[in-house]
């Protein structure tokens, strides 16, 4: 019989390779931001979009979970998260305490069953179950 090892911590992000698309738009766009003086501005969209697939990511550990957002980060104890709700496009939210709500981003509602698993239990798996 095997044991099931759980992970100490989970990490959702956009993949790195993400980065590639906005190089790719940054290179595409050298002759528009070289056709008049003010018009490299347009590099500021390939280099928001880096920030953000570099900085954006949601944490979850035994402790709780921990959102960086593009300004700021966010720790949420699992005893301060009341539940999670899931937007209309599949955005995970966490439901707090007071009624506030945290966005969670990266996290999906198919992360749903694994945010339950490392959460000890403090999070019920609403998925269902699977088929024989």
């Amino acid at each position: 019989m095997t044991t099931q090892q759980l992970p100490s911590r989970l990490v959702f992000r956009t993949p790195a390779t993400a980065v590639l698309g906005a190089l790719l738009f940054a290179v595409g766009a050298i002759p528009f931001a070289f056709a008049a003086p003010w018009l490299f501005v347009v590099y500021v969209l390939p280099i928001a979009a880096i920030v953000l697939v570099l900085r954006l990511r949601t944490t979850a550990d035994a402790a709780g979970l921990v959102a960086r957002t593009a300004f700021g980060r966010h720790e949420l104890a699992w005893t301060d998260i009341r539940a999670l709700r899931v937007s209309e496009r599949s955005w995970v939210r966490a439901v707090l305490d007071d009624d506030r709500e945290q966005v969670l981003p990266t996290v999906r509602a198919r992360h749903l069953p694994a945010l339950a698993l490392i959460s000890g239990g403090r999070l019920a798996d609403t998925s269902p179950p699977p088929r024989d």
